[in-house]
């Protein structure tokens, strides 16, 4: 491992060189926002561009690392406005809307997914593993009995994969749809993917 540079204080392994260039890199977001740039970060370490590059070799690769790590505290803000949701349609179509309201307040996942930092890999990478352990984990935070409602695991994942997909669409072209075209557009997209998915029978929501 280099260890030039640092301010002096080098780190003493590969694993606190990754942690302290993801605190540099929330620093600088926190300073610059979405003109954050790897130089800036590797200037900001008092190391040189390779030095970051060994580790993150790209800007977008450092962002998404850095959005990664925020995740779990993005996660809890949107089961809190879930928490009222059983229907697992329902909680979807609101877990969707709550996840992109959530998106566009944070600093850091959300500065990826927005559109002056979005790039093909990021969103490829929606319907990655790591795409679908968010998912999973936005599902787990909803107030669902899935198997209750007849969800196998097979189902399960296919719900994910719909999430994933939807909030693909979502962030690469919204709609401009006010909060009820919105809710009204998801029930009728997503919504119905998980009523027919479901083997109890599930009524669209009349208020709708």
């Amino acid at each position: 491992m280099r260890t030039h540079g640092w301010g002096g204080h080098p780190p003493i392994d590969d694993d606190e060189a990754v942690a302290r260039i993801l605190a540099a890199t929330r620093a600088v977001i926190d300073a610059k926002g979405a003109a954050t740039s790897l130089t800036d970060v590797a200037r900001h370490l008092g190391v040189t561009r390779q030095t970051v590059y060994r580790y993150f070799p790209s800007t977008v690769d450092l962002l998404a690392a850095t959005a990664m790590g925020a995740v779990g505290g993005l996660l809890d803000r949107v089961a809190a406005e879930l928490r009222d949701f059983t229907r697992p349609d329902e909680a979807v179509v609101q877990g969707l809307i709550a996840v992109m309201s959530a998106l566009a307040d944070d600093a850091y996942v959300g500065l990826v997914l927005r559109g002056d930092q979005l790039s093909l890999p990021v969103v490829g990478d929606f319907t990655s593993e790591v795409g679908r352990g968010f998912a999973r984990s936005v599902m787990a935070r909803m107030a669902v009995d899935w198997a209750s409602w007849g969800f196998g695991e097979s189902q399960l994942a296919d719900i994910a994969d719909i999430i994933l997909r939807t909030l693909q669409s979502l962030v690469l072209d919204d709609g401009k749809r006010d909060a009820t075209e919105l809710t009204a557009f998801l029930d009728r997209w997503t919504g119905a993917a998980i009523r027919e998915l479901s083997s109890v029978s599930l009524p669209t929501p009349t208020h709708r």
